[in-house]
């Protein structure tokens, strides 16, 4: 028996808990019938409630999101089980903007701490927030739902 849980306001605790245990996302950006999803390595920002990712400019997706700013970006998070009843994932809704590529940039402070070898690595930071989050939690019951949406 599946159930669904609406939240608005701040982003619930279980959902950043199961976002700070992980560290790579799948993204899908579209725009003009092109259809591309990518995956990144993440931080997450709990005060900014958006995530942090690098990218280079030579990429497909960034090429489509700079050909359309206002491109809506879904993503999504997984556990890997085969146990049904530790089943864990989020799927979001969002959009995707570059940083301002100062290295004194919070959100660069917040990504090397966490990828320190990125200092190393060409492209660019990028923010992702998130509009509309579906988290599923099988260890509250199977198929628990809660919905998440931003005011």
């Amino acid at each position: 028996m599946s159930k669904s849980v609406q939240n608005s306001g701040p982003i619930p605790e279980r959902i950043i808990e199961f976002i700070q245990e992980h560290h790579l996302m799948t993204l899908t950006v579209c725009s003009n019938e092109q259809l591309w999803c990518f995956h990144a390595f993440y931080a997450y920002s709990t005060n900014d409630a958006l995530f942090v990712i690098l990218s280079e400019e030579k990429t497909k997706h960034v090429k489509i999101i700079r050909e359309n700013p206002q491109c809506i970006v879904t993503g999504g998070i997984a556990l890997e089980t085969k146990t049904v009843g530790l089943i864990r994932g989020l799927q979001f809704t969002g959009n995707m903007k570059p940083c301002s590529g100062s290295v004194f940039d919070p959100f660069s402070m917040l990504y090397l701490k966490k990828f320190p070898y990125a200092v190393f690595k060409s492209g660019d930071l990028w923010t992702v927030s998130m509009d509309y989050i579906k988290f599923t939690d099988n260890r509250l019951g199977f198929g628990t739902k809660l919905i998440w949406k931003r005011d």
